[in-house]
């Protein structure tokens, strides 16, 4: 369980990020955080993994605040995926790179080894490879490789796919679905709606350094209002699906704007377009 309590954070003391956010992420959630650059969507994430620690109100890990707890024991439990991959590469090949984490843990040994031996073996790495002359694609699998490999309970993304072609963004995402589905807590910093439609199954909105919704993406996704706080435009789908009663009224009653679930909207939009 993750829980923030009325949090309220800065840098320097006087650029204030957060302002009284509070919420909760039992076991086995897939959270995506949304909402414009600035709104403190980051800050939150390096919150949750005590990078940084909040001016006031709590940030919780299974009811234990991060304040009181060593850097060592929320890195056992939090791993954390950068934006940027050449910001957690630090080793001269991929194995290395992959040991480093339980090195850092003081957890090296043979299950440490079979463990690296598996996850190159399921990534299809070269071991041997120079991280740094991978193309960004595999650089960002490496770096969520170094985090799959220790099995977090929970496992933070600031915009996973970032840089990445349709093909590579679908391979990491797929893992990380992976990783949820085995029990494993998600939350993701996203700016792609899309994917935070097709694989979220809760959105929380920010903007100005405050929540400004919370709910199943489904629900948040056809939020005009939220969206639109935080300068959000929602997936294609969604928003035919609500353009759909606008443009005829006939619709208003329809499978489209009955839907109570994001895959019943694109089934019952695929429907209309199909007519």
């Amino acid at each position: 369980m993750i829980e923030f309590r009325d949090v309220h954070a800065s840098y320097d003391e006087d650029i204030k990020v957060l302002d009284g956010v509070s919420f909760q992420i039992p076991d086995g959630e897939f959270v995506a955080f949304v909402g414009t650059n600035g709104a403190g969507k980051s800050t939150t994430m390096r919150l949750m993994n005590g990078l940084l620690k909040p001016d006031a109100g709590q940030v919780l890990l299974d009811g234990v605040p991060t304040t009181e707890l060593k850097t060592s024991q929320i890195a056992r439990r939090v791993g954390f995926l950068f934006q940027n991959p050449d910001s957690q590469i630090c080793c001269s090949t991929v194995r290395e790179e992959l040991l480093f984490g339980f090195k850092a843990l003081g957890e090296e040994g043979p299950d440490a080894e079979a463990a690296v031996d598996g996850v190159i073996r399921e990534f299809g790495f070269d071991a041997d490879a120079d991280p740094f002359l991978l193309n960004r694609g595999t650089r960002q699998l490496l770096a969520l490789a170094s985090i799959v490999v220790l099995a977090p309970p929970v496992v933070i993304l600031d915009e996973p796919t970032t840089g990445l072609d349709f093909r590579e963004c679908m391979k990491v995402m797929g893992i990380i679905r992976r990783l949820n589905e085995v029990g494993a807590t998600i939350v993701m910093v996203c700016h792609d709606m899309e994917v935070v439609a097709d694989f979220a199954r809760r959105v929380i909105v920010m903007s100005a350094g405050a929540v400004v919704d919370d709910g199943p993406t489904f629900d948040v996704l056809r939020n005009p209002h939220a969206l639109g706080r935080a300068s959000l435009i929602p997936p294609q789908v969604v928003d035919i699906s609500l353009a759909l009663p606008l443009m005829d009224e006939r619709l208003v009653e329809s499978p489209v704007a009955l839907a109570n679930t994001l895959d019943e909207m694109q089934a019952a939009v695929s429907e209309e377009a199909g007519r």
